[in-house]
């Protein structure tokens, strides 16, 4: 190899969207790049506008912009492929600089800004013959167009107000706006024109604009948006360019990306990550860190390159001292199959990635005996056998739902074992307020309810986490107390006083490193569970969450189970995923509620803000259900009709698993796809703990299963009131328990919020009856 090769991300992205073939002649391009840039069938010629930019041949009709790199460590001379283009779009005005923030390298492409703004900016770009692109002639190639390059000519500039009043060159300069956009920014009229300069530009340039034009000052843009992708930059920094590719995130080609073209997902094969993020991965942190912000921000992201990261770090050794957790079986499928395209398969293998309920029973399995395991039953059936309980005892004054939240959320949650503890016990935001006796009587039933349980040889998933909890939590103590044993004797090997496993696991805690993804939905058990199986330390723990996606009734202070995250948090506010026209919308669902930061604060959608554009939601009012389920069908036809329009190559996209149908309940979900298939022909595969089960082309599930999940386009069906929030359920709370039922209302609202941004380009909503009071009508 005489040459190394990495793609830039907007390269990656062309390539995405290209032919099959285009992809195939693209691997065999850089197989042949990499052996000999100089091969006299790759042609490699610089551009005639910026001198670090080259074409080179990847078949007859297609190029490859690439730009010095430097010389790496290894001697090898390093080249970044800035674009590939059909041979016709080849222009000559382009540029890659040092971005003077980020120190990464940025590639700017005129061609795509508007001709209007350009001709303001005394720019106009026009095709010019490119006649040494002419195919050889064992190519057999029909004659090609023209290729253009541009020519620049002086236009009078247009007397019109910029869009952007109140900035300065110097302001866009100090923000780390691309050099080259500086003076065309500055042309900008209107917020149609600013939109299409965003598309095309640099990341951090988009990032900028795009919060500009969105009414942030200049103060508040540098506050939030710069100076977190800011890195410390030696002086020289804009010409190294070795330098500078080290700081870009970039796709570094080798040869196993043969099979990721063949499989055609290009962009699968990677995850990345913003400059905005990078400092929050790569960060040392003195203990528990926490990263939140709203759907699509990159938390999970985030996440995943923090175990990257640290898994990198980790010393030789065997196995797995790094958990990675999440709340439910299906995201925990997904972050393997993410994480698996970031690391390398030995580090991949020092990775324990579980769900956080089966972790609770490898624990448990670890310390039963062989057949004394319980059942596990589920909180519906265990609420029928607590109402037994009532019924036998002829209590009329509490019900079982009550109880039953006052035996997860606080004998459970806070590990209360005696009735002396739960007399002493703080019940804030239960609502309904306890006297010593009634909490007594209270105490006796529970009491009653657990007997019943253990009796029937069954437990529920809130038990098993508090046992496991209480295991893990002995085991923490142990193990300090061997610590405090060796320094007292002076230290040494304490292996030899016990050589058996057992013995063995109290010498040293389960993890190394913790990362938990969608942390918002751990119960206190979780978490006291999590923070004994890792030291206290730094990096033991790195936590991903949004309150605002909550959607189990499990609000918990950190600090009060041993996890404090004071002065190690940090908020993500650019979405990556959903447009700004379905963020506005789905952030009216939530509006007015306040939600909590998993500490004493608050957590608020403040400055969330999304680079994509796309259509508004579109809201449905429907005559009854059979209009609903007609109306949506011919929606569906119409989204598959729009994703498989052939692209210009030719090329037909599958629109299977684009297009998804979101409901309230189980019973809903088997209507729709029942009505669906049989009387409108549409086949659905229906959202399980283990993922889409069935082959069909429309994905239907509940609100709960679509958690973490997206969709190219999404339809939210039976969204009435009733429905959201189901009112038959809780309406007996607003009178009996009042915090209890804003506890619901809120619940509800999360599972509406979590749904609609679920969505990237595009929302339906619809409801027959009364529409839901969630919905921002």
């Amino acid at each position: 190899m005489t040459a190394r090769l990495s793609l830039y991300q907007k390269a990656e992205n062309e390539l995405y969207k290209m032919d099959s073939s285009v992809k195939t002649k693209f691997y065999d391009f850089c197989h042949q790049f990499r052996l000999d840039p100089y091969h006299p069938s790759l042609d490699l010629k610089p551009l005639k506008g910026d001198g670090r930019i080259f074409r080179a041949k990847i078949d007859r009709s297609y190029r490859a912009l690439l730009a010095r790199a430097g010389v790496g460590a290894d001697g090898i001379q390093q080249w970044l492929i800035v674009a590939v283009r059909h041979r016709k779009d080849v222009y000559d005005q382009l540029s890659v600089a040092v971005n003077r923030v980020t120190g990464e390298i940025e590639f700017v492409d005129l061609g795509v800004v508007g001709q209007s703004v350009l001709q303001r900016a005394g720019l106009q770009l026009t095709p010019a013959t490119d006649d040494h692109d002419a195919p050889a002639p064992d190519e057999q190639a029909v004659p090609a167009e023209p290729t253009p390059a541009p020519v620049v000519t002086e236009q009078p500039a247009a007397l019109t107000e910029p869009f952007l009043t109140g900035c300065a060159p110097e302001d866009l300069r100090r923000l780390g706006v691309a050099d080259a956009l500086i003076d065309v920014v500055l042309t900008v009229t209107t917020e149609e024109e600013l939109d299409q300069l965003i598309v095309g530009a640099p990341r951090l340039t988009a990032e900028v604009l795009t919060g500009l034009g969105s009414g942030m000052s200049v103060d508040e843009v540098e506050r939030e948006i710069t100076q977190p992708a800011s890195a410390e930059l030696e002086p020289g920094f804009e010409n190294d360019m070795a330098a500078a590719l080290t700081r870009t995130t970039v796709t570094t080609v080798d040869d196993d990306i043969r099979n990721v073209l063949a499989e055609g997902d290009f962009r699968a094969w990677k995850v990345y990550l913003h400059p905005t993020q990078r400092k929050t991965v790569e960060r040392n942190y003195s203990g528990p860190a926490r990263v939140s912000g709203g759907p699509g921000t990159g938390k999970t992201i985030v996440a995943l390159h923090r175990v990257a990261r640290l898994a990198a770090a980790l010393p030789p050794g065997h196995g797995k001292p790094i958990l990675l957790t999440t709340y439910t079986k299906n995201l925990t499928a997904d972050l393997r199959s993410r994480l698996t395209s970031l690391m390398d398969p030995a580090l991949l293998g020092r990775i324990d990635i579980k769900h956080i309920d089966q972790l609770a029973q490898n624990v448990l399995n670890e310390n039963t005996a062989p057949g004394a395991q319980r059942g596990l039953i589920t909180d519906d059936r265990a609420l029928d056998v607590l109402r037994e309980v009532l019924f036998e005892h002829d209590e009329q004054r509490w019900e079982a739902e009550f109880l039953f939240d006052e035996w997860e959320q606080i004998v459970l949650g806070q590990s209360l074992a005696t009735r002396q503890g739960y007399f002493k016990a703080r019940r804030a935001g239960m609502g309904r307020a306890l006297n010593r006796p009634e909490r007594a009587a209270v105490w006796k039933l529970l009491d009653q309810f657990t007997l019943r349980l253990g009796g029937m040889g069954r437990e529920t998933w809130a038990q098993a986490a508090e046992r496991a909890a209480r295991y893990e939590m002995e085991r923490a103590r142990k193990i300090h107390h061997r610590a405090e044993h060796k320094a007292e004797i002076g230290g040494g090997d304490l292996a030899h006083l016990d050589d058996n496993s057992s013995a063995m696991r109290y010498l040293h805690h389960r993890y190394r490193h913790i990362v938990v993804d969608e942390a918002q939905d751990l119960s206190p058990a979780h978490w006291k569970m999590l923070r004994a199986m890792v030291a206290s330390g730094p990096d033991d723990l790195f936590i991903a969450s949004d309150t605002h996606q909550r959607i189990y009734d499990r609000q918990v202070t950190l600090s009060t189970v041993g996890v404090n995250i004071r002065g190690r948090s940090s908020k993500l506010t650019l979405s990556y995923r959903t447009t700004q026209e379905i963020l506005d919308q789905a952030a009216r669902v939530v509006h007015g509620a306040t939600y909590d930061d998993l500490d004493d604060g608050t957590d608020t959608l403040d400055g969330y803000h999304s680079l994509l554009h796309g259509p508004a939601p579109e809201y449905v009012a429907c005559a009854d259900w059979t209009d609903e389920i007609t109306q949506l069908a011919e929606a569906l036809k119409q989204w598959r009709e729009d994703i498989a329009q052939p692209a210009e190559d030719g090329t037909v996209r599958d629109p299977s698993g684009t297009m998804a149908v979101c409901v309230a309940d189980g019973e809903m979900a088997g209507r729709v796809a029942t009505d669906l298939e049989m009387k409108h022909g549409i086949t659905t595969a229906t959202l399980t703990k283990d993922g889409p089960q069935g082959g069909g082309e429309v994905h239907i599930g509940t609100m709960h299963r679509f958690k973490g999940l997206e969709y190219q386009k999404l339809a939210v069906v039976g969204a009435s009131d009733g429905v959201l929030p189901r009112t038959g359920l809780i309406e007996k709370y607003a009178t009996t328990d009042p915090k209890r039922y804003e506890r619901e209302l809120k619940k509800s609202r999360n599972q509406l919020f979590v749904a609609a941004t679920r969505a990237r380009d595009a929302l339906r909503i619809s409801w027959h009856g009364r529409p839901s009071p969630f919905l921002p009508l």
